[in-house]
């Protein structure tokens, strides 16, 4: 699946939101690396109504993003514990909405996580460390 402008600034969003570290094994990255850290979705980015979702993404590791592909089973236990199912169900109902995401609205999601992006950065410099969270756009 074809990489969009959306969709990186959305990755580089959930990275920073989880400080460059993986939520699932915790290994640390240099902030901006490239292709150690991934932004995983939950249900995948076929689903446009949640494509851009924070709450259907997480930042794994090449490793974990791997396993969480690869072990259905396993991690869809380990992700429903992670987050509950409430958030889960949830997540499934957005999913299955028949809400129609534009191709043109993309410039607009992009924007929106360039703006996030940047405010998240200002909380780094200011001394935040941790788990930051941003505004989603869907």
């Amino acid at each position: 699946m074809k990489t969009s402008p959306s969709d990186e600034a959305f990755s580089k969003c959930v990275r920073e939101r989880a400080d460059w570290t993986c939520e699932r094994c915790g290994k640390y990255f240099q902030e901006g690396s490239r292709g150690g850290l991934h932004c995983s979705h939950i249900f995948s980015r076929r689903h446009r109504t949640i494509r851009w979702s924070g709450d259907n993404a997480q930042a794994l590791c090449f490793s974990c993003h791997q396993w969480f592909g690869g072990e259905p089973a396993d991690s869809g236990i380990w992700v429903a514990d992670l987050l509950g199912e409430g958030h889960m169900a949830i997540l499934r109902e957005k999913k299955d909405m028949k809400l129609k995401i534009p191709k043109a609205e993309e410039k607009e999601i992009a924007k929106h996580y360039r703006e996030q992006l940047k405010i998240m950065q200002k909380e780094r410099a200011e001394g935040h460390v941790g788990r930051l969270e941003f505004e989603s756009y869907q």
